[in-house]
């Protein structure tokens, strides 16, 4: 799972907005930071998935500490840190042989 950091901005009477700068244009909100959190791992999974679907290569994350520098985010409500789950579950194959008598035959 790749993490990526999201950005919460909170102006005086609006919602908790949430950018991703790893991920231009990928934006959502929430009328509290609980919902924003909600939010922004939805909003970074289906902008993933658009990405991915499209034949893009994912971004590699940034570090907190080049996020925080950049004066940019020097507003930020709140630093996250937003999962993307892997596309692809891993399987296995296996093979096994059981006796009749184990399955009652």
């Amino acid at each position: 799972m790749a993490n990526y950091i999201a950005i919460v901005h909170k102006e005086p009477q609006s919602d908790f907005g949430v950018s991703f700068p790893d991920f231009p244009g990928c934006i959502t909100a929430g009328s509290d930071i609980d919902e924003a959190k909600d939010m922004a791992q939805e909003a970074l999974a289906l902008h993933a998935r658009g990405l991915l679907e499209d034949g893009d290569q994912l971004p590699s994350p940034s570090k907190l500490e080049q996020i925080m520098a950049d004066p940019d985010f020097a507003d930020a409500a709140a630093f996250l840190i937003v999962g993307i789950p892997d596309e692809k579950p891993r399987t296995i194959r296996i093979n096994i042989t059981v006796s009749g008598e184990f399955l009652g035959c």
